[in-house]
């Protein structure tokens, strides 16, 4: 359609679409359901974007990510498109004033995690809206065969029964076969539309590089490649400070990002990044959905993530401009160990479960048969150390009770201070007169935000800080001073983790865990930790192995690390195993200078000697075992 087009332009600048876009995009726009896989990078939102400026009413988007969210919304209302999001951590005076904005038909885009749409006001007002399409984003949390399973997906469903004639959207960039099966079932997606993308990503080199020291050779890597705009993901907030560190001490312009840093940190490292300020971003894997940077040049990682499908989305956000990008994975023989405890740390005792559970409850003041429907900021550290848990217990537990919805467990809020005018232009003018020390503030926001007599705002306390020439402190005492003499409302930015209670407190003798959320996910995730160290050890073309894992086909992508092993190698693998059994003792530089042996190939057969048991090492020498 030609006003499909002229949207992408007008908005995006675009003069076409990706690959499959369009007609995602007209599928939606003739009312049909519609099914999705586009890889990373594809534009998935854009074929949910493009049909909800077109159609006439609201587009409900549905998605599992507050952090993806508040992007989503933020760069919308860079376009000039009304979009607005609603979450756990707002208080229920602003979810009702967003809601009923979307009722009256003032924004255009309604953003919400699935925990809200159980809740009795949210259904109310959703069925007085004029919905014209419903979009799932990350699709694959509907299956319990996911890597990120989210059951309240399964309510989704139930939308149906208020609008049945609002097509349905369900888009993801990582579903195995019979994820995409899950998908259409549990949606109900009527008669849909299907659109399967091929995951190959052809411009992308991944590598395998198994290694003794991980560091030493990421380091070399960055020094040669210290112009080039990369990102290296680690799976803790330690390693990200400690990798940080030194590659700053190499002169290597290097930025971090996790979960523990402020949200000011947070956005300026992610500015720097975006801006070319920093080459380098070191991050926990709290850093990339939403962020798109086309030019970024390679995704290293010092850490691998216990699955494929996460694994290849953060690989994938390498060379999005579709020119040529590495993604490199480093591990080491103990690092497979590593992930096979953290699996099992995943999975605590029942019954630690359930007393994390019941902690939580007496922490918050939550009495059985209460607690539904409210939203609470918490403190992790504060309360493993009142209850004597460790952070990771209590971590994994959360996880599963939200698993077992229980609760909505949001890591990372990030929410800005929000704030609207509790009062009329008149009375605010009154009192502006009589208190002319915060006249300078109130002129400020009300220039800034025509809209915030009648909805809540996002306000950033650093810029205005900056525009008004205070300290945030002074800034802080003045918001308070309105909202104590009732001159706003406000929300306060937390960064805290939010806990919000899906259904009331139970007691002990109601308390289960059900086998689908524990046992049965235990054994899927198992399964995709076996997929994962298959991929770090196996001597297949890399790409054929993501390929067939996702359910694809496709050949040697001949630009691997064992595709190119293969091409410049005079040995298979199995033959350099033997020769290093038949040459030992000795060391690695042996094989590579006196037998002629590419050292990448060398290291990976001694590593699968290693891991064997076939040999061992000693002092940098090899031995017999």
């Amino acid at each position: 359609m030609e006003k499909s087009k002229e949207i992408l332009s007008k908005y995006w600048g675009f003069n076409k679409f990706r690959s499959f876009q369009e007609e995602i995009v007209d599928s939606t726009l003739y009312g049909h359901d519609t099914f999705a896989v586009l890889p990373t990078g594809g534009g998935k939102s854009i074929c949910f974007q493009v049909p909800g400026i077109a159609l006439e009413g609201i587009t409900i988007v549905i998605s599992p990510l507050i952090a993806l969210m508040q992007d989503q919304v933020n760069n919308l209302k860079k376009r000039g498109i009304s979009a607005e999001l609603l979450t756990g951590a707002m208080s229920y005076r602003e979810i009702d004033i967003t809601l009923d904005n979307a009722k009256f038909g003032a924004i255009k885009f309604l953003y919400t995690s699935p925990e809200r749409l159980k809740s009795p006001i949210f259904i109310e007002r959703f069925k007085q809206m004029k919905v014209s399409l419903i979009a799932i984003d990350e699709a694959h949390c509907i299956s319990q065969w996911g890597h990120d399973f989210r059951p309240s997906y399964k309510e989704i469903s139930v939308l149906r029964t208020y609008h049945p004639e609002t097509p349905m959207i369900a888009l993801t960039a990582s579903a195995t076969p019979i994820v995409q099966e899950d998908i259409i079932k549990l949606l109900k997606l009527k008669d849909p539309k299907i659109f399967i993308g091929n995951v190959e990503r052809k411009n992308i080199q991944y590598s395998v590089v198994p290694i003794e020291n991980k560091l030493n050779e990421i380091l070399e890597f960055c020094k040669k490649n210290k112009n080039e705009s990369g990102i290296i993901y680690c799976k803790t907030r330690k390693s990200v400070k400690d990798l940080t560190i030194q590659l700053r001490a190499q002169n290597i312009s290097a930025g971090m990002y996790h979960g523990g840093l402020s949200s000011e940190d947070r956005t300026y490292m992610l500015n720097q990044w975006m801006g070319g300020g920093l080459t380098i971003m070191v991050a926990t894997n709290a850093f990339g959905m939403g962020i798109d940077k086309p030019d970024v040049r390679f995704v290293l990682h010092y850490e691998f993530p216990a699955n494929l499908e996460a694994y290849y989305q953060e690989a994938g956000r390498a060379g999005r401009d579709e020119n040529i990008a590495q993604a490199i994975a480093y591990w080491e023989p103990n690092d497979i160990h590593v992930l096979k405890d953290q699996f099992e740390a995943k999975y605590p005792e029942k019954l630690t479960i359930k007393n994390v559970y019941n902690s939580v409850c007496n922490y918050l003041k939550i009495a059985i048969g209460s607690g539904q429907g409210e939203s609470y900021s918490f403190n992790i550290k504060s309360f493993a150390a009142t209850f004597n848990f460790s952070i990771s217990e209590t971590y994994n537990s959360l996880k599963i009770l939200a698993l077992n919805g229980n609760l909505s467990f949001i890591e990372n809020s990030f929410l800005p201070t929000r704030l609207k005018f509790a009062i009329g232009n008149s009375a605010l003018y009154k009192f502006q007169v009589s208190n002319e020390k915060y006249n300078a503030l109130i002129t400020l926001i009300s220039r800034s935000y025509p809209g915030v007599f009648e909805r809540f705002v996002s306000i950033d306390e650093i810029e205005f800080s900056k525009r008004l020439k205070i300290s945030k402190i002074e800034l802080r005492n003045q918001l308070k001073f309105l909202e104590e003499f009732g001159i706003i409302e406000i929300n306060y930015q937390s960064d805290l983790p939010q806990i919000y209670f899906t259904e009331e407190r139970k007691t002990d003798q109601n308390f289960s865990l059900s086998f689908e959320v524990y046992e049965n996910r235990k054994n899927i995730e198992f399964d995709k930790l076996q997929n994962t160290i298959e991929y770090l050890t196996s001597n297949n073309c890399r790409s054929e192995l993501i390929s067939a894992y996702f359910g694809n086909s496709t050949s040697k992508c001949k630009q691997c690390d064992v595709c190119k092993a293969e091409l410049t190698e005079n040995y298979t693998h199995e033959e350099l195993k033997s020769i290093i059994l038949e040459n030992l003792p000795n060391n690695q530089r042996f094989f590579q200078e006196k037998v002629k042996m590419n050292r990448l190939s060398v290291q990976k057969a001694l590593q699968d000697l290693i891991l064997s048991e076939k040999i061992i090492k000693k002092e940098g020498m090899y031995f017999k075992n």
